[in-house]
């Protein structure tokens, strides 16, 4: 399921980043790649260890914590430390999968990568080429959204950054581990209360059906849940 989230961060947020990360020690991103990704990955990655990546990745974390879309897609249990990038003079990432396992707290812990997540600080109309190119079941998708929109879609999923031929593309993204493994099952908890809050808002609470279907939700998370 690719699930688009609009204004993760607001305008004001989103200048905010973008004067700090103006600033930001930048690296060659293929540094971070594995031995294949390297060979197709031209971009600058915002140094991690720096103060200033792991202040926004904060900020961030706590706004994807309170965003009822985005939980309600991905049901988070654990979210890698959002990464920033940027794409320039002819910048590209070539078609690659995400590792399916990534180490986290410097190898104590690791995290199941269920769900990639695209962040964009840029506005479209600021630069060319730059496109996210997933590959899906119905062909491939470009996306390209406004700044502070954020695309969520399957890390099993081929995908890549087209080049930028004009301005730069500056972006966050991260990756996710859901309390439900399993993409389907996810995809109808998702549709199941995206209904759920559609009726909510014009139903009073105790309504029997409205509770049944919240009934039926949870009973299904509860027996889906990190299975």
């Amino acid at each position: 399921m690719l699930t688009v989230i609009e204004q993760v961060l607001t305008p004001a947020e989103i200048a905010e980043f973008r004067r700090q990360l103006a600033q930001g020690d930048w690296q060659d991103g293929a540094l971070s790649a594995g031995a294949r990704a390297a060979s197709v990955k031209q971009n600058q990655q915002l140094n991690d260890h720096s103060e200033l990546a792991r202040s926004l990745s904060n900020h961030l974390v706590q706004r994807l914590g309170n965003h009822p879309l985005f939980v309600s897609a991905a049901l988070p249990e654990r979210i890698y430390p959002p990464k920033f990038n940027r794409y320039r003079d002819g910048g590209h990432y070539g078609t690659h999968v995400d590792a399916a396992v990534m180490a986290l707290d410097e190898g104590r812990a690791t995290l199941r990568s269920d769900l990639s997540a695209t962040l964009f600080l840029t506005d479209p109309d600021d630069y060319a080429g730059g496109e996210l190119t997933i590959e899906t079941n119905f062909g491939a998708q470009q996306i390209k959204l406004a700044a502070g929109d954020l695309v969520l879609y399957p890390s099993s999923s081929l995908h890549r950054v087209e080049p930028v031929t004009r301005g730069e593309r500056v972006s966050s993204f991260f990756w996710v581990q859901s309390l439900v493994a399993d993409g389907g099952k996810r995809s109808m908890l998702f549709d199941l209360d995206q209904s759920i809050q559609g009726l909510s808002a014009t139903q009073p609470a105790d309504t029997p059906d409205l509770l049944r279907l919240t009934g039926v939700y949870h009973n299904l998370l509860r027996s889906w849940a990190l299975t």
